[in-house]
């Protein structure tokens, strides 16, 4: 008798599972039937890009972008929109211009380039000398200071093309952006040119941050990058034994003083547990150059449509539901510290922290930064998810606007992984603009957001 009962029961919760997930996948039919159908985030995304464009932090297009923002919450229908202070810095490009010349007597022509976010300029004077190329920094550890002493260095590293998942080549290749103008200054460089992080088979330069390593020099000296083709053709003068002299010429400089910018935070009220806190949000500002499309006018948008998809759907969450629009991601993540430390002193009860800054193609996976518990719960639910082209929940991915929130709150974390092999092709360039942007692609990236938000809102974490 105890066996059957035992039997009975578990049939019972069998049965109650796949009536449960039923229902779920009702909910997630129409939570995509009404963004794929009446979603706003493309017509938001087109008003970003054309109406406000490239929108660095500290301008005054990153102050238009406010208002746009402040302005597209409340139209999606927030019960709440606000504004959260934070000083950023703001960096100014200014003109630019790279120019090579090939042997002794040779003539300059200007290259495609782009200097690099942060970068000091050359006050407007052109420094010209001898390039010098090398692989990578064990090829340049073998350098003497006398050998590298008054040269550009071109440091032409290949973004690897045999990593599937794009982002662990930048992750592998971003260091030779971030850090050789100080490795090189230290044994007496007077410029830097690197090969873009792309992917693409193009000659897009590609821009974004660098940092002057105080520890490793502290002469600060200009870095600018070129797309592939440019460094193919800069890579083919050495392989054939051609001296190469640059002339680099930039305004570029960081202003002495921060401006005084913001978040754009947009909710709506929890109806059980107001005090519980969903967040999910993208960064506002973008580097100077493109429209800053996919990075990351994309997740803004995506962000703002959850909250028009739950209202047009009549959707009452237990939790508050927040989206932001972080600015300062680009080179500061003032606004995700400014978020983190408003939670604190707030004394705010965050069940779990969502970043979308990945570009608006087609959703692949979510990215769970969290306890093996609490990726299991979210896991057992891939099945749902599957319809929607969405499978991979292996990796452990968040976000940097987000990360602050983990460090200082512990708070659970969550990325979109859109398909990454285009994305790298625009990042950071002058072609991260409105009309690379598919409004399908970007639509269920919303609806994946939308549909992981409402699980959690309903069955915890």
């Amino acid at each position: 008798m105890k066996r059957f009962l035992s039997l009975m029961g578990a049939a019972v919760m069998a049965a109650s599972t796949v009536f449960a997930q039923e229902s779920d996948s009702i909910m997630f039919r129409k939570i995509s039937t009404e963004i794929m159908m009446h979603g706003k985030s493309y017509d938001n995304l087109r008003v970003l890009c054309k109406d406000v464009g490239h929108r660095i932090s500290g301008s005054k297009e990153a102050a238009k972008a406010v208002e746009w923002g402040k302005q597209a919450m409340e139209a999606a229908g927030a019960d709440r929109v606000f504004l959260q202070a934070c000083d950023v810095p703001y960096w100014y490009r200014g003109k630019e211009s790279l120019m090579l010349k090939v042997g002794v007597r040779g003539q300059y022509r200007k290259v495609k380039a782009l200097t690099l976010g942060n970068s000091q300029g050359t006050d407007g004077k052109p420094i010209e000398a001898a390039v010098l190329m090398v692989r990578n920094f064990q090829e340049f550890e073998k350098l003497t200071p006398a050998q590298v002493k008054g040269k550009i260095i071109f440091f032409n590293y290949r973004f690897r093309q045999d990593f599937t998942f794009t982002f662990q080549g930048y992750g592998d290749g971003v260091v030779y952006r971030w850090a050789t103008p100080s490795v090189a200054a230290a044994k007496g460089a007077v410029g830097v040119i690197i090969r873009s992080m792309s992917t693409g088979a193009d000659d897009f330069p590609h821009t974004g941050g660098m940092h002057y390593m105080d520890s490793v020099s502290n002469i600060k000296i200009p870095e600018m990058a070129l797309g592939n083709y440019s460094a193919d053709t800069l890579e083919q003068y050495f392989a054939e034994g051609k001296p190469v002299t640059a002339k680099m010429q930039s305004d570029c400089r960081m202003m002495p003083d921060k401006v005084r910018s913001y978040n754009v935070v947009g909710e709506i009220k929890g109806s059980e547990m107001p005090e519980k806190i969903i967040t999910v949000g993208g960064h506002l500002d973008s580097w100077d150059v493109g429209e800053g499309a996919q990075d990351d006018g994309a997740g803004c948008v995506q962000s703002i449509e959850i909250i028009r998809a739950f209202k047009a759907l009549g959707i009452k969450p237990k939790c508050t539901i927040r989206a932001v629009l972080f600015m300062n991601e680009e080179n500061g993540t003032k606004g995700g510290e400014a978020y983190a430390d408003s939670a604190v002193k707030n004394r705010e009860n965050h069940v779990l922290a969502i970043e979308t800054d990945a570009g608006g193609f087609s959703p692949r996976g979510i990215g769970l930064e969290m306890s093996d518990a609490e990726k299991k719960k979210i896991r057992d639910y891939a099945p749902l998810f599957l319809p929607y082209g969405v499978y991979d929940f292996t990796r452990e991915e968040g976000g940097t606007d987000i990360g602050p929130m983990k460090r200082k709150l512990n708070v659970p974390l969550a990325g979109l992984l859109p398909d990454s092999q285009r994305y790298f092709d625009v990042h950071h360039t002058n072609n991260d603009v409105f009309e690379n942007v598919n409004h399908r692609e970007l639509k269920l990236g919303s609806v994946v957001l939308a549909q992981l938000i409402w699980l959690v809102d309903q069955k915890g974490l």
